[in-house]
């Protein structure tokens, strides 16, 4: 039998998730009017990304040193909240597209297979770590610390637990996506997609969110702060 024109499937697509990770193969992102499609969507995950990026760092700053910066901790903490539920649904809505037979997505095509698998890993990852972290903020230290009947769960552990797994999940996404993100961002093309105002809007909107979502988280961890 001539196997010369079926080659063995790469079931895990290790060698299209390397060359898309290292920068050396892009999704063909169709570009649309009015709103980018494809490639402005593509862009506006990408910026968001980055600002994400950004205050993972900081946030990560603060657990040198939790108990001394953790009116810092809870700050940044609360500022991630909008810019991950924006990135959601732009990851999101790229993924109902595609499902739904949407020709321009069909076009761009999806992920690499180990990167479609974590995803959503990554997804219920990062909102459990946020979601505990904004109610042991508010509930205060004593709350937070009490076990639930008698085992050694409380919500503070649960927040712990969820931080272990996002950081292993996350880690192996930035992995996959960063290079990407930085030759999005960076390249010539960029300012050419249609729909730039409504992505530097809704990342502006994200970021007005976040400081309110800041303030109010803050106000309520006087526990904590104090």
């Amino acid at each position: 039998m001539d196997l010369s024109h079926h080659p063995e499937p790469d079931r895990w697509e290790i060698g299209s998730l390397v060359a898309e990770a290292t920068g050396r193969a892009a999704r063909p992102d169709p570009h649309l009017d009015r709103t980018g499609g494809p490639a402005g969507n593509a862009r506006l995950t990408a910026w968001t990304g980055m600002v994400l990026l950004v205050l993972l760092a900081v946030e990560g700053i603060t657990l040198i040193d939790v108990r001394g910066l953790i009116t810092w901790h809870i700050v940044v903490g609360s500022l991630l909240v909008p810019p991950a539920l924006l990135k959601t649904a732009t990851t999101g809505w790229r993924m109902v597209r595609y499902y739904a037979g949407s020709r321009d997505y069909r076009t761009a095509g999806p992920p690499p297979l180990l990167l479609r698998l974590l995803a959503p890993l990554v997804v219920v990852s990062t909102l459990a770590l946020l979601t505990t972290g904004i109610v042991v903020g508010v509930v205060g230290p004593d709350s937070a610390r009490a076990s639930f009947w008698g085992t050694p769960a409380s919500l503070l552990f649960l927040h712990q637990a969820s931080f272990a797994v996002w950081v292993g999940a996350t880690s192996l996404h930035v992995l996959g996506r960063l290079v990407p993100a930085v030759r999005i961002i960076g390249g010539r093309a960029a300012s050419a997609v249609d729909g730039r105002a409504l992505r530097g809007l809704a990342v502006l909107v994200a970021l007005a969110l976040a400081v309110w979502v800041a303030t109010i988280v803050l106000a309520g961890s006087a526990g904590w702060v104090g």
